[in-house]
């Protein structure tokens, strides 16, 4: 999806992988930061990939991967298309 190849990293077990979205591009830097600040491990930082969505990853203390995404949009409103 981020057209790179991923491996799981030395201390991710690969065994569960979740993703969770919040509404603005500013909230992802924010979970992230405070993630990471409460014990996440970093696995990349947010950053604006080339489809639109502002994403990142962490893992928790068992090595499971998060991804904290947002399309710059309410939840709601995220999928809907204009002129609709």
């Amino acid at each position: 999806m981020t057209s790179r190849r991923y491996e799981y990293i030395k201390g991710l077990n690969g065994h569960f992988e979740i993703a969770l979205y919040v509404d603005t591009f500013e909230e992802v830097d924010e979970a992230y930061k405070k993630a990471v600040e409460n014990g996440a491990t970093s696995v990349l930082e947010p950053e604006l990939e080339p489809w639109g969505q502002r994403t990142c990853y962490i893992a928790d203390p068992e090595g499971n991967l998060i991804e904290i995404g947002s399309w710059n949009k309410s939840y709601e409103t995220k999928d809907l298309t204009e002129g609709c």
